[in-house]
């Protein structure tokens, strides 16, 4: 059964920055192939919540911490699974600093 995806204020900056970012730079129409593939990759987190990676609550000491790739664009959701729900933390790009940008979760 599909858990809800609540995405938190810093995830939804990163999707409002990156959306920007492509808008500008590419065009509406890769800026939409962008959400597409951020709303395909949150349905399969949501039916699937245990997919993603472990790596990084393990190497940033964050207990329960997922991590899953978009396809087509260089982003990774970072996410937690609950009971109820699945909580989003942040989207932000592969070649940010990862462990800087996760230090401190809101």
């Amino acid at each position: 059964m599909a858990k809800p995806v609540q995405l938190r204020q810093l995830a939804a900056d990163d999707i409002d920055a990156a959306l920007s970012y492509y808008q500008r730079e590419a065009g509406e129409s890769l800026a939409i192939r962008f959400i597409d593939a951020l709303e395909a990759e949150l349905g399969r987190i949501s039916q699937h919540p245990l997919i993603g990676s472990l790596r990084y609550s393990y190497e940033l000491d964050i207990p329960g911490l997922r991590s899953w790739p978009l396809e087509k664009f260089p982003y990774i959701v970072f996410y937690a699974d609950r009971a109820e729900y699945v909580d989003v933390w942040r989207v932000l790009h592969a070649r940010r600093d990862i462990p800087a940008s996760l230090a401190l979760p809101d």
